[in-house]
């Protein structure tokens, strides 16, 4: 079965930054998408930023536009979010999720109802 494991999160003062990893295992075929996803108490589930496999297409909330930077290493079966200039805001938790949908949907993708797969979760606080 599929399981995604996410790393990572914690305590940063804002302007810090972060590197969240993915573990990805138990399939056969890699997933034609990964991507980030973040829920703050009360909140939805928004799409943070996610990579189509093939050609390695990425997509990114407002949000976070220029402050983070989503890639993949396919041989470590590994997804990563770098997160820079940490704001208070950006506090929340942190979730993995993998989708088998091929076609590059582009921003639609964004929402969380685009995938089918997800981790645990990690936690990332960001304090002013």
């Amino acid at each position: 079965q599929v399981q995604l494991v996410e790393s990572g999160g914690g305590s940063v003062q804002a302007g810090g930054s972060l590197r969240l990893s993915c573990a990805a295992s138990g399939y056969t075929y890699s997933p034609y998408w990964m991507g980030w996803f973040r829920q703050a108490p009360g909140k939805e589930r928004e799409g943070v930023a996610v990579i189509y496999r093939s050609p390695g297409t990425t997509y990114y909330g407002d949000s976070v536009k220029g402050r983070f930077t989503i890639s993949q290493d396919n041989a470590k079966a590994t997804l990563y979010l770098q997160m820079n200039s940490l704001e208070p805001e950006d506090s929340a938790m942190y979730y993995c999720g993998a989708d088998w949908t091929p076609v590059d949907g582009g921003t639609d993708m964004l929402y969380a109802n685009s995938f089918h797969y997800w981790g645990q979760g990690t936690q990332v606080t960001v304090s002013s």
